[in-house]
């Protein structure tokens, strides 16, 4: 049998991301106005269409100057296929927001290094609703703390 194409997407994941829009809406608003859970942050990229800001409700996986994501989907994901064309991102973690360069990282064990991550109930609900789960490690600038709304690679950072 054919492996499927990791461009397509499921329909798990399609009932997914229609049953989860309403609540991500949300959460994105709480982590704008800093009153979202310390468990999860907020990834800005840049659209491989549009060229404009994207931004992701995703689970705080900071650890030091590295933030770790398991892209539960993984390419199939409209993140991470930003990610894949443009690797410079932002993520809104604890009140502030860095700077850094994503990197997709299909040779590592999503399953093992979820459990790694700083929020493991978090971590668990991804294990259980992934459909073809993909690392993604984002190496942060060390001296970035982009201002307000200034999108990625914008004069002010």
């Amino acid at each position: 049998m054919k492996p499927a194409d990791p461009q397509s997407r499921t329909g798990k994941y399609r009932i997914l991301k229609a049953a989860l829009r309403p609540g991500n809406h949300v959460m994105r608003w709480q982590l704008q106005h800093g009153l979202a859970p310390r468990a999860f942050a907020l990834l800005e990229t840049v659209g491989r269409r549009t060229g404009q800001p994207c931004h992701t409700c995703v689970g705080n996986g900071l650890i030091g100057d590295t933030f770790w994501l398991v892209a539960a989907h993984g390419q199939q994901a409209d993140w991470v296929r930003n990610i894949s064309k443009e690797s410079r991102v932002r993520v809104l973690v604890n009140h502030r927001w860095r700077s850094g360069t994503a990197t997709l990282m299909p040779e590592d064990d999503p399953g093992l290094r979820s459990r790694t991550l700083p929020y493991r109930w978090d971590a668990a609900i991804g294990r259980a609703i992934a459909t073809r789960p993909l690392t993604v490690r984002i190496d942060l600038d060390r001296e970035s703390a982009a201002a307000g709304s200034h999108g990625i690679g914008s004069a002010a950072e």
